[in-house]
């Protein structure tokens, strides 16, 4: 059964609302939308209508997004979570992880701490408000597997939650959160900022406990970069008589 591109189209919003809920990545997103639309077109022979057109479309998306994550060290184990909330005498500090989760930079950070197949589950049943059974049906899996994944999923935010309070312990007074310092550094390390901004970096490199060694690094790697420029060295004689040849037409 095709469809028309045009009713493709109308449920792209949809799709990159998924895309960048699971991905947290604006470029990554946008290059998922696009790969789904054309794989869409690519097989719209292969679209039975057994299933609303916007669901077959997430799932082309949740298998781009499967395919391209990459097992980042940030990600907690989802294995390790379950067998921690097995023990009877395993909790955590509810005040401090919903206040966690009211602050949406720290939300987004804990969800990115979630395995993609997880994370996936949750973004589409908690966030975009759709039933286990979508879920089922975008990831190609059975209804119980489907809400394993959310349960799992769940406990996983949970304790990434609470992993974060402790990170944030850790950070705690320091001016400037970790991530927008790290974006202003490249434009510190050039002397690009302006006075203000210049000064809070400045404060959160002398009071944060993991920036410093990233900025050093930086700087490091910048002066070893310089070093390969050779000014001694010339352009050969016979690539520099096939240019004249070339300019002299």
């Amino acid at each position: 059964m095709a469809f028309d591109p045009d009713e493709l189209l109308a449920h792209v919003d949809a799709v990159h609302r998924y895309a960048l809920g699971v991905t947290r990545d604006p470029h990554l997103a946008a290059d998922i939308v696009q790969d789904t639309v054309v794989r869409a077109l690519e097989r719209s022979d292969q679209y039975r209508g057994d299933a609303p057109l916007e669901h077959w479309l997430i799932r082309i998306a949740h298998h781009l997004v499967v395919d391209r994550a990459r097992r980042s060290d940030r990600e907690i184990s989802v294995d390790q979570v379950e067998q921690d909330w097995h023990d009877d005498d395993f909790t955590v500090d509810a005040e401090r992880v919903v206040e966690q989760a009211a602050t949406r930079a720290d939300l987004l950070d804990a969800l990115a701490h979630v395995p993609a197949i997880y994370r996936s589950a949750v973004v589409l049943h908690d966030v975009e408000g759709r039933r286990v059974a979508d879920i089922a049906a975008i990831h190609g899996i059975s209804l119980p597997a489907a809400k394993q994944r959310l349960r799992r999923g769940r406990m996983a935010l949970v304790s990434a939650l609470a992993a974060g309070e402790d990170r944030r312990a850790l950070t705690r007074g320091v001016p400037m959160r970790c991530w927008d310092a790290r974006q202003h550094v490249s434009d510190y390390l050039d002397r690009e900022l302006d006075e203000p901004t210049s000064a809070v970096v400045e404060a959160h490199l002398s009071t944060c406990p993991t920036c410093p060694p990233l900025y050093a690094a930086l700087v490091g790697v910048h002066d070893r970069l310089g070093r390969l420029r050779d000014p001694d060295s010339v352009i050969d004689p016979d690539l520099e008589r096939r240019l004249r040849t070339v300019t002299d037409r």
